[in-house]
């Protein structure tokens, strides 16, 4: 069973950066698209970005231009580089992995083939 798990969540000042990671277990990069949800509190979970294999970006519209995100397929990493924090970015980010069907596909189409889960880490942005 493949586990994900987030690191570098924390406390960060607007206008802040902060870089999130997932090291999933067992994770084949060329047939999985890795990506990030987010949950703000009082607020449904919404996917923002998502790597493909062959490194092929994605990401939703409330956080486009303003974070990266990318894959260490030597070290099993993902990673979610996050810059311009606002206040709305506070939430509770996921790490998660799809198979890869073909692509990219829209956010919603993806988010329903979501298979692996992380327990997530607190990303609070303080005005």
């Amino acid at each position: 069973r493949v586990h994900l798990e987030e690191f570098g969540g924390g406390s960060v000042q607007t206008g802040g950066s902060l870089v999130l990671s997932c090291a999933p277990t067992e994770p084949d990069f060329s047939r999985t698209v890795m990506g990030w949800f987010r949950q703000a509190p009082g607020k449904e979970r919404e996917g923002i970005a998502f790597i493909y294999p062959g490194n092929i970006p994605q990401y939703s519209s409330s956080v486009r231009g303003r974070v990266f995100i990318s894959q260490n397929t030597g070290m099993n990493t993902v990673y979610l580089q996050m810059s311009s924090l606002k206040p709305e970015d506070t939430g509770v980010y996921y790490c998660a992995g799809a198979p890869y069907s073909g692509g990219p596909s829209s956010i919603r189409a993806l988010t329903d083939r979501i298979i692996f889960w992380g327990n997530g880490t607190l990303v609070t942005v303080a005005t």
